[in-house]
């Protein structure tokens, strides 16, 4: 059987983007080019409103699971592209047919090219007659009005595209359109789906983790990278910074009545995350907050907590409860991963009755018992930085230095 030779590529919010536009289109096309494998030697190009990607013989299917993750992508369909030859048009909508499932078919053909000799109407009749021909012993037969297979003919750009069925994509906008954000991700469930939100709408994520050994583990570090070998597989190489804790919950812990420890550490991971993004150009910061999850989320601890930065705080889940957090994890593919049992530090000291109405003049007033810029400064030059990759082989990942201060 003839198997496609590209992939028709849909996008949905960008053809409101006016004048614009033509920037959004090359930014996509751009990171579908990033989402395949170096190695495939895919060709991606743009026009009037479409991004073809040529795909060469036998990548077909990886191809297609690469490019329906990538953001701004609406739908996928493997295609046919074919000379504007009637005999080659009939074979490729053969090889469509072929290629689906059901009884019932109709031949959809838009003519967009003018110079092509028929209309879309007689398109439609010599396809639909040739297919009846070849395929009617079956029992096939024409539906105009429901049909099970819908084969779609564009004549454009001195070719014909010729398709059946598609893919869908996750829709939004390509990362990169939005600016920077510093997410604050944990290993937990709710975070790594806010990152993914966050890059659905265009944002170009810098992801800062919070690691305390030896009272967190190895593993447990690890599995933060592969939930952001996950994320990347969706927006591409993700930068994980990551801070040494330790020495910031110790000095909370033994300074610091327990009640108020999660919003005085939230203080400070908000505060380093501030400095990171003046290094990064980050305009924003993030987080994986739902509000009443847990004591740090309701209304007067994300007011405390939000007091100690100026930076715009987006929280793509304060709406969302857990049963829908958790839903989009498993669609994403990072929930199981994120049940791992390995703790990370906001795991650690938990008291058991936190404050959950803390007033800012007494976190203010416990806080001055600490000394808070030489233990963020320290936190921040002990840092590492990992560029984190979609490929499963770590191709292209490196640990990468930080800027000096």
């Amino acid at each position: 059987m003839q198997e496609p030779n590209a992939i028709l590529v849909r996008y949905g919010e960008i053809g409101l983007k006016g004048r614009n536009r033509p920037f959004f289109e090359e930014l996509l096309a751009r990171r579908l080019r990033e989402a395949l494998p170096p190695s495939m030697e895919a060709r991606v190009r743009t026009f009037r409103g479409r991004l073809v990607v040529h795909v060469p013989p036998g990548d077909m299917e990886q191809a297609m699971a690469r490019l329906a993750k990538v953001f701004g992508v609406v739908e996928l369909h493997p295609a046919y592209v074919v000379a504007q030859d009637m005999a080659a048009v009939q074979e490729a909508a053969l090889a469509a047919l072929d290629r689906s499932e059901g009884m019932t078919f109709k031949v959809a053909a838009r003519r967009g090219d003018k110079s092509f000799p028929l209309t879309s109407m007689e398109i439609n009749r010599q396809v639909g007659t040739f297919l009846l021909n070849a395929r009617g012993e079956r029992g096939l037969r024409v539906d105009v009005h429901r049909p099970d297979i819908q084969i779609h003919i564009e004549v454009r750009d001195g070719r014909v595209y010729v398709y059946a069925g598609g893919t869908p994509g996750p829709g939004g906008l390509p990362v990169g359109a939005s600016g920077r954000v510093t997410v604050l991700l944990s290993g937990g469930i709710d975070s790594p789906v806010a990152l993914w939100l966050l890059m659905k709408r265009g944002a170009q994520a810098e992801a800062v983790h919070f690691h305390s050994p030896p009272f967190t583990s190895q593993r447990a570090l690890n599995k933060v990278v592969d939930l952001c070998r996950v994320l990347a597989e969706w927006g591409g190489p993700i930068p994980l910074h990551i801070i040494h804790f330790t020495a910031i919950q110790r000095a909370i812990h033994e300074n610091v009545p327990a009640d108020y420890g999660i919003t005085i550490m939230r203080r400070f991971m908000f505060r380093i995350a501030e400095q990171l993004s003046a290094e990064t150009g980050a305009l924003a910061l993030a987080t994986g907050e739902s509000m009443g999850q847990v004591a740090s989320q309701t209304l007067e601890s994300i007011a405390a907590i939000s007091a100690v930065t100026t930076m715009p705080v987006l929280r793509p889940l304060i709406g969302m409860d857990k049963a829908e957090i958790t839903d989009l994890a498993k669609e994403i593919g990072t929930y199981d991963i994120s049940i791992l049992p390995y703790q990370d530090c906001c795991s650690l000291f938990v008291p058991r009755h936190p404050q959950t109405k803390p007033s800012l003049a007494r976190t203010e007033s416990l806080e001055a018992r600490l000394p808070v810029a030489e233990l963020v400064a320290e936190a921040l030059a002990n840092r590492t930085v990992r560029l984190i990759t979609p490929f499963a082989d770590g191709t292209g990942e490196a640990e990468v230095s930080p800027p000096a201060p």
